[in-house]
């Protein structure tokens, strides 16, 4: 029926803007405008937008509760991990991987870095492996061709640790738990030197690592061991580094030398970093606190800076700057994924 039509109609009001609706029981009639009308449905409607989000953010992440530490399995390998979910985030969040040093394990290493308190001020998730080899009262981790504090080099009847971990992401990232391109990895000594490692072999998969007392930038040279194997870290990315080091260090000397695994300076392994990564300006060194000085290199490609924090008078223990590391590697995203 036309407009025209409906105007000739008996009773036709164009610009009438109420509507009465009988009320069949009471024998009264109730007026709306359509404005109001119009109000009470556009309510109910955010109402409902309102709940069907806060039931997708609640149900996103099917792994732990919000504010506890839980062990998880990791994608099915019998290796179980601790997870962190901070009591306020987006889901899916951020994941930082906290990675223990030789002879330790996820539990201990979480507790002694202050790492669940840094994901509650800042949102993102925790998680904290165990590695697999024996070493004194706890594990080690696997780094082909490199022996661990043992002595032991990994062969093939070890697990492979580069795979173990990129099961825990992924099984957090099918869960809802996770951003892939929000991965990081940060770890002490042997952890630290594991984390490198993934830097070397996964750039592919993670952000951004931070080695505390640990970095590396591939095993050192079998004819020049005062210098880092370019054959053994290729990575695929620029990959951003921050470290933290002691300069009283004797586990793992910033000067070189030490256990086999170790021998190049920490300088060496930050300017081979800053070589992979193409960065072209001269680096640059300031005080960060009364006894920390950073050593900055920058005009890298993909902006993927190489940072190392010395603590005059540190030794081999956590002594990272938590929520400085987290404010450099949350800068970075592993798109394309």
């Amino acid at each position: 029926m036309a407009w025209a039509d409906s105007a000739a109609q008996p009773g036709f009001r164009p610009f009438d803007r109420s509507l009465s609706f009988p009320r069949r029981y009471g024998g009264r009639r109730r007026s709306m405008t359509v404005g109001a009308l119009t109000r009470r449905v556009a309510a109910l409607m955010a109402s409902l937008a309102f709940l069907a989000t806060a039931a997708s953010v609640q149900a996103a992440c099917a792994v732990g509760a919000p504010g506890a530490t839980v062990s998880v399995d990791a994608g099915g390998t019998g290796r179980p991990f601790l997870l962190r979910r901070p009591a306020i985030t987006d889901a899916p969040a951020p994941l930082l991987i906290l990675l223990h040093g030789s002879g330790g394990d996820g539990g201990k290493m979480l507790a002694a870095s202050g790492l669940e308190a840094t994901a509650e001020r800042h949102g993102f998730l925790v998680a904290a492996p165990t590695a697999a080899i024996p070493a004194g009262k706890g594990f080690a981790w696997n780094i082909p061709g490199v022996p661990t504090v043992t002595g032991k080099i990994p062969d093939a009847s070890d697990a492979d640790d580069v795979a173990y971990l990129a099961a825990l992401v992924d099984g957090l990232v099918a869960q809802g738990c996770v951003e892939p391109a929000r991965v990081y990895v940060t770890g002490l000594s042997g952890g630290g030197r594991m984390a490198s490692w993934l830097g070397c072999v996964a750039s592919d998969r993670y952000g951004a690592i931070a080695p505390v007392v640990g970095l590396r930038a591939g095993n050192p040279r079998p004819d020049q061991p005062d210098e880092p194997d370019p054959a053994s870290c290729r990575p695929d990315r620029p990959m951003p580094v921050i470290a933290f080091a002691g300069d009283k260090d004797t586990t793992n000397p910033t000067q070189g030398g030490g256990a086999g695994y170790w021998q190049y300076t920490m300088h060496a392994a930050e300017q081979r970093w800053a070589a992979l990564n193409g960065c072209q300006a001269p680096p640059t060194t300031q005080w960060v606190a009364p006894n920390v000085y950073e050593e900055r290199y920058s005009g890298c490609r993909d902006n993927a800076d190489v940072v190392g924090r010395m603590t005059v008078g540190g030794g081999h223990t956590w002594l990272a700057d938590n929520d400085a590391l987290w404010a450099f590697v949350s800068r970075y995203r592993r798109d394309g994924r």
